[in-house]
């Protein structure tokens, strides 16, 4: 093992975290693409200024689940998670690319998950990456395949959705509710974040209640509904607002319903990645966001 100092993450290690999780990423993708598709493309500054925020939302409302490796003073890797309730997730993760298989990922992780000790439940997202997929199931994580759609969206497929109006932090309290009976934990201050980058559109009605948030081109980033019909409702409210080519990431085998609501936009279905979970089921109706899942 490489003699790494593990600690804590400080604020200040935020933007340099960003650079190591930028180059390890995009290694990773490169070594995928090279399997399975065409070249990725860096992270983008808009993104990456985005990545950096989230990451100060995880130190500001939960700092023990953020850890740091060190190899003389030179920041090697870093693991963030965080519990809300009784459920612990891990939002990101890396080694700078040629020193893993040494120990520093491992000790990482153990890092993390030893701060999610009392949770009942865990969550992560992980890539296709061999490595950290072998890591994960290793720590006892279950692996669901993930899908997503893109494509050119079919407009004249979009229904007239009804039922949908804009959401606020009023509705914070009903998305609770929603979170916690799909997934057995709250998203909590983790809704105040996403509000600040995305739009919200909730349903809420005798029959059915359900939010979503999607970015300013409608790529949906988190949706979660009681039933199937309230959620295809909100995906179509996505897709409308949709400029450029759509894209639907982060699809479970027990969401079928996304995948209709995607084919029948005329999108393209494809597989990639791995919802990992711990001592829990795929929520459904649920597309969950790929770090605060």
């Amino acid at each position: 093992m490489t003699d790494a100092r593990i600690r804590p993450m400080r604020a200040e290690d935020v933007v340099e975290v960003e650079r190591l999780s930028s180059e390890a990423f995009y290694e990773v993708d490169k070594r995928l693409a090279r399997r399975d598709g065409p070249d990725p493309e860096p992270r983008s500054a808009e993104r990456g200024a985005q990545w950096v925020t989230r990451t100060q939302h995880y130190l500001s409302t939960d700092p023990g689940g953020c850890w740091v490796a060190e190899v003389d003073a030179d920041l090697v890797g870093f693991a963030t998670s965080f519990t809300r309730e009784l459920m612990w997730v891990l939002a990101s993760y890396a080694v700078r690319p040629g020193l893993q298989g040494h120990g520093i990922g491992r000790a990482l992780l153990a890092a993390a998950m030893q701060h999610g000790r009392g949770c009942l439940r865990g969550m992560l997202s992980a890539s296709a990456d061999p490595r950290a997929v072998r890591r994960y199931r290793s720590a006892g994580f279950s692996l669901h395949p993930q899908m997503h759609l893109s494509g050119t969206l079919d407009r004249s497929a979009i229904p007239v959705v009804e039922k949908v109006r804009e959401g606020s932090a009023g509705d914070f309290e009903l998305m609770d509710s929603i979170d916690r009976r799909l997934r057995g934990a709250a998203h909590g201050p983790d809704h105040a974040w996403l509000l600040s980058e995305f739009r919200l559109v909730v349903s809420d009605t005798s029959t059915g209640s359900g939010y979503a948030f999607h970015a300013s081109d409608g790529t949906p980033v988190l949706l979660a509904a009681t039933n199937r019909r309230t959620a295809t409702r909100l995906l179509w409210e996505c897709l409308a607002a949709t400029s450029g080519q759509a894209f639907v990431p982060h699809i479970t085998a027990a969401n079928e319903w996304a995948v209709d609501v995607g084919l029948a936009a005329r999108l393209d279905l494809a597989q990639g990645g791995f919802l990992a979970l711990r001592s829990m089921r795929p929520p459904a109706p649920y597309l969950h966001h790929g770090s605060l899942l």
